[in-house]
């Protein structure tokens, strides 16, 4: 039995069935193509969509003076984040000194900059200016630099992408490549793509991030996940981030 297949027996006895057979189409492929009519009215009205409660958290932040004092985000940008650059946030993450360089370290480095006191990797305060910031460059495409230096990052991030984890043993691509359009539990698989990130789920009832889903789906395939702000996912986000180029930003979106 080849690795899908026993896979397949496993899925299906979590009561978690695909059909064996891929579905063929051009991609890159938002994940709002895969949800239903419902989540779309959801996220296409701001008075609906859930994950807007956290883009006003993110807001009032990005208003206020940060703990252990210095500047606010808005002394720098703007008030509203009116001088951030909206191409310039759809290019993240970046290439740094030989490392990923992610949304949210950008956003300590300014607040260590400027005097304030950096927060912990996935703080709930980090996930909301997170998500405002990338708010604001809603509807531009994504942009993440693949050629240069980065590019042997990416290769990493591609590796680990398409490598099997848990007892599952499956990798990223089996679900996001092999089987998008296929039905898991009521709900089509999409291609993975991160463009809607930080996005609010309805399975949870929470934003999450890209790096904090590819946590919950290693937990699903009966892995240990990667530690938060460790380099696995932080390349991770790069590769999964750049197979979004050309997609526009939809944050926050509502997936399941």
């Amino acid at each position: 039995m080849t690795g899908v297949l026993r896979a397949l027996r496993v899925l299906c006895g979590l009561g978690l069935c695909l059909s064996a057979l891929p579905v063929d189409g051009a991609g890159p492929r938002s994940g709002y193509e895969f949800i239903k009519p419902d989540t779309h009215e959801m996220q296409d009205d701001d008075f609906l969509n859930p994950g807007m409660l956290t883009v006003e958290r993110g807001h009032a932040l990005f208003q206020a003076q940060p703990a252990g004092g210095g500047k606010s985000c808005a002394g720098c940008h703007g008030a509203d984040g009116a001088g951030l650059d909206s191409a310039g946030i759809a290019g993240y993450p970046r290439y740094r000194d030989g490392a990923v360089l992610t949304l949210q370290e950008q956003i300590n480095s300014c607040r260590a900059r400027d005097g304030g006191a950096a927060l912990p990797v996935d703080h709930p305060e980090l996930v909301a200016l997170e998500t405002f910031v990338r708010n604001r460059a809603r509807g531009e495409p994504v942009n993440v630099r693949t050629d240069g230096p980065v590019a042997a990052l990416l290769a990493r991030g591609e590796q680990l992408y398409r490598t099997r984890y848990g007892l599952i043993d499956i990798s990223c691509q089996h679900c996001h490549e092999i089987y998008p359009g296929q039905m898991i539990r009521g709900q089509q698989i999409s291609e993975g793509q991160g463009n809607g990130f930080p996005a609010y789920r309805l399975d949870i009832g929470e934003i999450t991030n890209l790096p904090q889903r590819i946590q919950q789906c290693l937990t699903l395939m009966r892995a240990e996940p990667f530690a938060s702000g460790s380099e696995e996912l932080e390349l991770l986000e790069l590769y999964m981030m750049s197979r979004s180029n050309g997609l526009p930003i939809e944050t926050p979106a509502v997936r399941y």
